[in-house]
């Protein structure tokens, strides 16, 4: 049977790039494929839950230098891969390829480039960007998450080799049942408290909001270095009492049960996990039309795409969301359901079982 091995930073971390990796490695587990999940260091606590089959190994215990480290990254990846005897390496983020690349070199091992950010961010890492370079050259297929960032990877970069695939990430929850309602009066937004998420324009845009609609709040589920900043800016636009931080939260369910609205103010994205999650609780979304991801599970029937980073859209469309009336509101929460159906995990595995 097929020994695949996903590398990825920290499995540790609780975002979305480590729910779907090991959403796909368990389905694969399922199928009775060998995977193995090494991190580049700690990565021996999964935050989410592995199929027990599933080997977790570290190639350094705790962080390290890695540009210090480089040539002890790149041998210590050789090795693995040796002694282990893996088939296929699925790079989870292109810029492990930096070390992947030589690490595999004259080896005949698959190599697969798993990109999760969106082609035009580089999330401020110019590493990253020499990382896709390389992919494109040296690896045998790059998969991406939407087809607009397969369309920015065949324009933005010469030399291809690589095969570019897109195949979107499954929906983590399946055949939930919930009736969301106007009633809980309750926007729901989650992820990392940090620049690219964009809370700080979603807070701007809610002091716009809540004075007109006063018994409605924002609940904002995640961690993050700009926390203290968004905490302080909630209080000095006047609403503070509005907007709840809940912090990082490990069960989410919940939270998408006393939910009227999902809201996703993001610069940028891959193809937001939290958008399939909350679809699959039947939420209609607001979010902002960035690239990439939201165009793909977000239209006029099922919730909002709004004009990127405007706060006086964003305010103008969250006001007409909570304006809606019961039955306009139930035609958007059906149409959610609907549009989940198409990302179902057994979908999304079928395309992964042609690449690796």
């Amino acid at each position: 049977m097929k020994k695949i091995c996903f590398l990825i930073g920290n499995l540790n971390n609780s975002g979305g790039t480590e729910r779907v990796t090991t959403l796909i490695a368990n389905a694969l587990a399922e199928k009775k494929y060998q995977v193995s999940i090494l991190s580049l260091a700690g990565g021996k606590q999964s935050f989410f839950e592995l199929e027990p089959d599933i080997k977790t190994y570290s190639l350094y215990a705790e962080k390290i230098s890695f540009k210090k480290n480089f040539l002890g990254v790149v041998w210590r990846i050789r090795q693995f891969v040796t002694q282990y005897q893996i088939d296929t390496l699925v790079v989870v983020d292109s810029i492990s390829c930096v070390f992947t690349v030589p690490a595999l070199f004259g080896l005949k091992v698959k190599h697969i480039c798993w990109e999760h950010f969106n082609f035009k961010n580089n999330n401020g890492v110019k590493f990253r960007d020499y990382g896709r370079k390389l992919a494109a050259k040296y690896c045998d297929y790059i998969v991406t998450l939407t087809q607009r960032d397969k369309e920015l990877w065949e324009k933005g970069l010469n030399k291809i080799n690589a095969k570019i695939v897109a195949i979107a990430n499954p929906v983590p929850y399946e055949d939930i049942e919930n009736i969301p309602s106007l009633e809980y009066k309750t926007v729901l937004t989650v992820g990392r408290l940090t620049h690219v998420k964009g809370f700080d324009l979603l807070i701007t845009a809610w002091a716009r909001v809540a004075q007109q609609v006063p018994d409605w709040k924002i609940v904002i589920v995640g961690s993050g270095e700009d926390e203290l900043m968004l905490k302080q800016m909630a209080k000095d636009l006047g609403v503070d009492d509005s907007v709840i931080f809940a912090g990082q939260q490990k069960n989410m369910d919940r939270f998408y049960r006393q939910a009227s609205f999902f809201c996703m103010s993001s610069r940028f994205e891959g193809l937001p996990m939290v958008l399939l999650e909350a679809q699959s609780y039947g939420l209609p979304i607001v979010a902002f039309d960035c690239d990439t991801g939201p165009k793909e599970l977000v239209n006029s029937h099922n919730g909002w795409l709004v004009e990127p980073e405007s706060i006086e859209k964003l305010s103008m469309t969250l006001l007409k969301a909570i304006d809606l009336d019961d039955r306009l509101y139930n035609t958007k929460v059906r149409e959610s359901l609907l549009n989940i159906k198409n990302f179902s995990i057994e979908s999304t595995i079928k395309f992964w079982e042609k690449v690796i």
